[in-house]
């Protein structure tokens, strides 16, 4: 089967990238943009990560677009993308993992107030506060899908309270036990209000781009955590550093922003109540991921049903 990669790389990325892929699938021959362009009749697959526009117009065989990045929103945004042509995000097992690590480690961060403690470290400051147990913290997880789901597990396991919520119903039987869920827009107000941290892991659409602004924070009890792991386009930067300023959310940890890298005069780098990550919480692992490739190329060659669909019209 001939494969296009293509997409947003550095030579490093791309050499990594390409070992992994043809490793985990020696079969397949590898074809980069300019190669396809001269075969295009031959292009079966395109596997990519957030592609130039236009990258894969012209390509009257494709069958499959499989993304190497767990958001497609990007992606979707193309307007020369094939009409008709299965595309799947990425469910890499480890980066999932590793999603559920960084919410863990934001929420006992949190708990236990290590932010506090490491600027006290910054300012010569002994100041013990009071312990809080786990069980008497409520979380409230944004978004169920893979990670929203590892996360609330760990979450769960851990002793806090844990509820989720979501756009669209989800199965009782895909929720993990103990977890409380609840979903669409009139649902949010209410479950924020019981919320001492929010984790963000929701999907980037137009119906949560921004939906994390002055009347979210306004709903959550004064001094709440923020989390936000999913995009930062989710977030009203200028409503969430009010609310910082007055107390509001008593602290927000942020790894993902409007513009990346984060501008270097960006009130944020020197905000005492914000934590910084520079999109670092789960990064694609190649090794895994191209064994999820693998499999989604072998079904398609097999016409086995294809795992990881975007649904036409939810656009995540």
């Amino acid at each position: 089967m001939n494969i296009l990669l293509c997409g947003e790389f550095d030579a490093a990325e791309l050499a990594a990238w390409q070992q992994c892929l043809r490793a985990a699938l020696p079969e397949a021959r590898w074809l980069d943009r300019g190669a396809a362009l001269a075969q295009a009749d031959a292009v079966e697959v395109a596997v990519v990560a957030n592609p130039p526009p236009g990258s894969l117009r012209g390509l009257p065989r494709l069958r499959l677009i499989q993304s190497l990045w767990a958001g497609v929103e990007r992606l979707l945004r193309d307007p020369t993308l094939p009409a008709g042509v299965p595309i799947a995000r990425m469910v890499d097992p480890a980066m999932t993992a590793a999603m559920a690590e960084t919410a863990l480690w934001a929420t006992l961060a949190l708990q236990r107030d290590f932010f506090d403690y490491a600027l006290d470290q910054r300012e010569r400051r002994w100041q013990q506060r009071p312990q809080r147990r786990a069980d008497s913290l409520r979380v409230l997880v944004l978004g169920l899908g893979e990670m929203g789901l590892a996360a609330a597990r760990r979450l769960v396991q851990l002793g806090f309270q844990v509820s989720g919520w979501s756009l669209h119903p989800r199965a009782a039987a895909a929720l993990p036990a103990g977890i409380g869920h609840r979903h669409g827009a009139a649902a949010l107000p209410g479950l924020l209000a019981q919320s001492d941290i929010v984790i963000n892991l929701l999907p980037l659409t137009p119906a949560t781009e921004g939906l994390l602004d002055a009347t979210f924070f306004a709903a959550l009890p004064r001094g709440a955590g923020v989390v936000n792991l999913a995009r930062g386009a989710h977030v009203v930067d200028a409503d969430l550093l009010a609310a910082l300023d007055r107390g509001q959310v008593g602290r927000a940890v942020l790894d993902v922003f409007h513009q990346e890298p984060l501008p270097p005069e960006h009130p944020y780098w020197q905000h005492p109540r914000v934590t910084l990550l520079p999109h670092v919480a789960a990064q694609t692992d190649p090794h895994s991921a191209a064994q999820v490739v693998a499999a989604n190329v072998r079904a398609l060659a097999a016409g086995a049903p294809l795992a990881h669909l975007v649904p036409v019209g939810r656009g995540y």
